[in-house]
């Protein structure tokens, strides 16, 4: 299991379009970017590979990566950082599977696999295929588990994707506070590598207008708000989950230059074999 990390910034990456912070001047004096969420798993034993989330980066992604193209895509949620780059695919595939979660979400009266279904109706090479949580499904050669996280007020999904024959796990968060449900964490535990949702450090929940959620024992938070986790709570929950190695993503801009670009903080363009 090859995994690249195609996009590992929040909803408007780093360096930020307009922003003159110093980590975005940092970002830029340095040559590191990190777009819009995606990663990129390929089953070397099958010569095939699945695609998580269709960030609007993605030709750029691609393009700069030198990937192959995905033989199967699953979409965590209808967010349009993880979405939006679904467009890409016109006139680029003849036929791409789609996962993604069968569930009907409350707020949207649809379940993630009928938005992607209605909103790209247009695309006659997308087919989608609705998918039940908790319930493994194979995907290029892989087990693929979407389950349900926290990430109001929408649903959303991490994944656990497991290859059969080696053992290899590799598990992703999601987009989600710490609240995440017991029968979700035990599926991605023990992973080889976690892909953790570690949007800002802890200290920064100040400046939220709801503060921060989830504190630990010290009063430490671990939920930034209610849709993302801190980076305390991102590395609480990957020792928790007894995660091999863990990188954090859906990393934004605010973290101060002298952090932002630390262990364990992921960058676009990382590769681990699994």
């Amino acid at each position: 299991m090859r995994v690249t990390l195609l996009g590992t910034g929040d909803t408007t990456g780093t360096p930020t379009v307009g922003c003159d912070c110093d980590t975005c001047i940092a970002a830029r004096e340095r040559g590191i970017e990190r777009t819009r969420f995606s990663v990129h798993i390929e089953n070397e034993r099958t010569d095939e590979s699945i695609l998580v989330d269709f960030s609007p980066d993605f030709r750029y992604q691609f393009l700069r990566d030198d990937v192959s193209l995905p033989d199967a895509a699953v979409v965590t949620h209808i967010h349009f950082d993880h979405l939006d780059g679904l467009g890409n695919v016109f006139r680029v595939f003849d036929n791409l599977e789609v996962y993604a979660a069968d569930e009907t979400d409350p707020e949207t009266g649809e379940s993630v696999a009928e938005t992607v279904r209605d909103d790209y109706h247009y695309l006659d090479s997308v087919t989608v295929r609705p998918t039940t949580p908790l319930d493994p499904v194979r995907i290029c050669g892989f087990d693929v588990t979407l389950v349900p996280v926290d990430h109001p007020p929408l649903v959303c999904y991490g994944l656990a994707i497991e290859d059969p024959e080696t053992g290899a796990r590799l598990s992703l968060s999601g987009d989600t506070s710490y609240d995440v449900p017991d029968a979700s964490r035990n599926v991605l535990a023990d992973a080889d590598l976690l892909l953790a949702d570690g949007i800002v450090p802890a200290n920064l929940c100040q400046y939220h207008p709801l503060g921060g959620r989830h504190e630990d024992a010290d009063g430490v938070p671990r939920t930034f708000g209610t849709k993302h986790m801190t980076r305390e709570g991102a590395l609480a929950l990957a020792d928790e989950l007894n995660a091999a190695r863990t990188r954090l993503v859906h990393v934004a801009h605010y973290y101060p230059a002298d952090e932002a670009f630390a262990e364990p903080l992921a960058v676009d363009g990382e590769e681990y074999v699994l």
